[in-house]
C-alpha cells in the first residue's frame, strides 16, 4: 500500500443483521453494492477493500481487518495501518458519487450526517486504536471537519427495501 496520496477504502465487514444477507452481494440496478462502490472509489490514487477474509466471494482482493469486532472502526484502523490518508465508504453507500468521495478525501472531512462515509488520516490512528482496544467502537468526534454533501447521496441500505426506489 502507498503511504501517500488518497486510498479509497470499501468497508465490507459488517454483520448485515438487519439486512438479512451480505449487503456486499445485494444488487442495485443489476450490480452488487460492492461493485458499485468499488467502481466509485476509482477516483482515489489506490483502492482497498477491508473486511473479514473468507466470508464473501468478491471480484477483488480483501484485506482482513484482523479482529472479531463487527464495527466500522475495525476497518478504519486496518486501512490506516496500510495507508496514511483514506476515504472510507461502507458497502451500503452506493448512492455516494465519485465527486463526493474525492471531496471528502481532499478535504479530510466527514459529511453532515456523521463519521461514515468519511476521510481519516494517520494522525487519527492512535485515538482509533485506543477506542478499538477499549471497546469504544464509535467513530464520532475523531474527525471534526465537516463538508456538506447532497443528502440524496448519503442514503444507505439497512434493509432490502432500501434498494427499491
Amino acid at each position: 500500500m502507498a503511504h501517500h496520496g488518497l486510498t479509497g477504502v470499501l468497508l465490507v465487514g459488517g454483520a448485515s443483521s438487519r439486512f438479512g444477507s451480505p449487503k456486499a452481494l445485494a444488487e442495485l440496478d443489476g450490480r452488487t453494492l460492492a461493485e458499485i462502490v468499488w467502481e466509485r472509489l476509482d477516483v482515489c490514487d489506490e483502492r482497498i477493500a477491508v473486511g473479514k477474509r473468507g466470508e464473501l466471494e468478491l471480484p477483488f482482493d480483501l484485506v482482513d481487518d484482523g479482529t472479531d469486532v463487527r464495527a466500522p472502526i475495525a476497518g478504519v484502523v486496518a486501512a490506516l495501518r496500510l495507508a496514511s490518508r483514506c476515504v472510507v465508504v461502507p458497502v451500503d453507500c452506493a448512492w455516494l458519487s465519485s465527486a463526493s468521495i474525492r471531496l471528502l478525501g481532499d478535504r479530510l472531512a466527514v459529511p453532515q450526517t456523521g463519521p461514515l462515509p468519511g476521510a481519516y488520516d494517520a494522525s487519527m490512528l492512535p485515538e482509533l486504536e485506543r477506542r478499538l482496544r477499549d471497546g469504544d467502537y464509535s467513530l464520532r468526534g475523531v474527525n471534526e471537519n465537516v463538508v456538506e454533501l447532497p443528502p440524496a447521496e448519503l442514503r444507505d441500505a439497512d434493509v432490502p427495501d432500501d434498494l427499491v426506489d
